[in-house]
C-alpha cells in the first residue's frame, strides 16, 4: 500500500471499553464483561488500536509483569477489514515494542486460534507442544 493513500493508522494505546467489546465480538472472539474490561485495559503493558478513517477496526495488547512474562492478547481485525495484512501490522507493532523494551530473558506467549498460528509463526512464535509443553487454561466458574 502507498503510505500516502493508506486509510489505516496504528495508534499506541487501548480502545474504549465499548470499542474493545465490539471489536472482539465483531471479529468472532468471545465477549468480556464491561466491568472486567474496565479493570483490564489500564493494566495493559502495551497496546495498539488500528483505526480506519478515525474509527477503531482492530487492536492488540501485551499484558504481563513487565520483566519475566508477557502475553499477546486480544489481537483482532474487524471482518470488513481482514485480508489486507492488518493483523500482521498489529503483531509487528507489538513484537517491535517487546524487542525494544522487554528483557531478552522474558518469556513471551500467546494462544493461537485456528489459522492465526500461521501469522504468529512469521514472528518467531513456536508451538509449545514441540518443546514438551502444552498450553492450559482454567475455565471461569460462575459466582
Amino acid at each position: 500500500m502507498n503510505a500516502t493513500h493508506d486509510p489505516y493508522t496504528l495508534v499506541p494505546g487501548v480502545p474504549s471499553v465499548e470499542d474493545f467489546r465490539r471489536l472482539r465480538t465483531d471479529a468472532g472472539l468471545s465477549d468480556r464483561a464491561p466491568e472486567a474490561v474496565a479493570l483490564a485495559l489500564p493494566r495493559t503493558w502495551y497496546g495498539v488500536v488500528l483505526e480506519h478513517r478515525g474509527q477503531p477496526v482492530g487492536m492488540g495488547r501485551i499484558i504481563g509483569d513487565g520483566g519475566t512474562a508477557f502475553q499477546l492478547v486480544d489481537i483482532c481485525v474487524h471482518p470488513d477489514h481482514q485480508g489486507r495484512g492488518l493483523g500482521r501490522r498489529i503483531v509487528a507493532a507489538l513484537t517491535a515494542e517487546l524487542d525494544r523494551r522487554a528483557p531478552a530473558s522474558a518469556y513471551v506467549s500467546l494462544i493461537a486460534d485456528g489459522p492465526a498460528r500461521l501469522l504468529y509463526e512469521k514472528f518467531g512464535f513456536l508451538d509449545t507442544a514441540t518443546h514438551d509443553s502444552i498450553g492450559m487454561y482454567r475455565p471461569s466458574t460462575p459466582r
